[in-house]
């Protein structure tokens, strides 16, 4: 097969004067190490990863190679600053970073014909662009590395359950409303937790506390595709995920943008992975029903990522939707 070709970067745009986003990337590297990659850059990652174990040639960020064949498909992984800085001449799969909401570009495909197709993360995503992109937009997940991201019976189940935390918006009303409660209950019930809070932890972290967790709580308004959750269920740990649905609601959008509903925290999920309530009523109504299917080991998790979110298995779908556009 060709190589097929692949572009990400981080947006870093000059903040006080021309061109001063390269003393302060190298201010930032001194001062706080090491960046940890982040969502987007994750996909990247674990997209090359799947290539990889396919066999599959690919050729990343050869943007001299990308100009000198302008007649060949490229893919643009992250944000569009890439194609708004770029002005590439080569025809485009963009995605599947792209815009948090497409008023960001109403106009893209007029404004960049070499645009062909879009792809989001997972499929509310898809259902909120379509009426801007219609049916150049498809959903498309990254795999789950299912090597790293195991089970393991190295370490003792210290906790009943881990609670991911991973709340962001109005987070005083929902600690009061939600968070509080659940840890009451769960004292109440002599069930033993550990907290870990989405941005304060590295992977290997979230690896060795899963190992001593028998189950997951995740808290979480929603998730366009939700990679850390797809970990947790590949180690063949059950969760027990706060699903509200409703509006989406990242605040620079919503109510006054943008109100689009139902989105949904486990966008890829099925009943192995574990059950799902939306406010503290139905935590109390289900969780003896998810105690009783736990204890029973009614689920199966991992075998949900194995077959439908593995490196391999994403990196495939990727490709068919990349070929295709040839």
């Amino acid at each position: 097969m060709k190589a097929i070709n692949l572009f990400y970067s981080e947006p870093d745009p000059d903040r006080w004067i021309k061109f001063d986003r390269y003393p302060r990337r190298w201010i930032r590297r001194i001062l706080r190490g090491k960046p940890k990659p982040g969502g987007v850059m994750m996909v990247a990652l674990e997209l090359i990863k799947g290539l990889e174990l396919l066999n599959i040639p690919y050729r990343f960020n050869d943007y001299k190679y990308a100009k000198q064949h302008p007649e060949e498909l490229i893919g643009v992984i992250g944000k569009p600053h890439l194609i708004f800085e770029r002005r590439f001449k080569n025809p485009i799969l963009f995605g599947a970073g792209v815009f948090s909401h497409p008023i960001e570009c109403p106009d893209l495909f007029q404004k960049y014909p070499n645009v062909k197709k879009i792809l989001v993360p997972g499929e509310w995503m898809k259902k909120m662009c379509e009426p801007y992109y219609g049916t150049q937009v498809r959903s498309w997940a990254v795999g789950i590395d299912s090597n790293l991201w195991k089970p393991t019976f190295e370490k003792p189940k210290e906790y009943d359950f881990l609670i991911y935390d991973k709340v962001r918006w109005n987070y005083e009303s929902v600690n009061d409303e939600l968070i509080n409660p659940i840890y009451k209950i769960l004292k109440e019930k002599n069930l033993s937790y550990h907290i870990i809070k989405y941005g304060n932890y590295i992977p290997s972290q979230l690896r060795d506390v899963i190992e001593m967790s028998k189950a997951v709580i995740f808290l979480c308004e929603h998730e366009t595709q939700g990679i850390a959750y797809q970990q947790i269920l590949s180690t063949d740990t059950p969760i027990f995920a706060w699903d509200r649905g409703g509006f989406w609601q990242d605040p620079y959008y919503y109510p006054e943008k943008v109100k689009f509903q139902p989105v949904s925290s486990v966008p890829y999920w099925d009943n192995r992975c574990g059950l799902k309530f939306r406010d503290i009523n139905q935590f109390n109504e289900l969780f003896p029903q998810f105690l009783d299917q736990l204890q029973n080991h009614n689920f199966e998790p991992r075998q949900y990522i194995l077959e439908n979110l593995t490196l391999k298995i994403c990196a495939q779908k990727y490709i068919d939707t990349y070929q295709s556009l040839y």
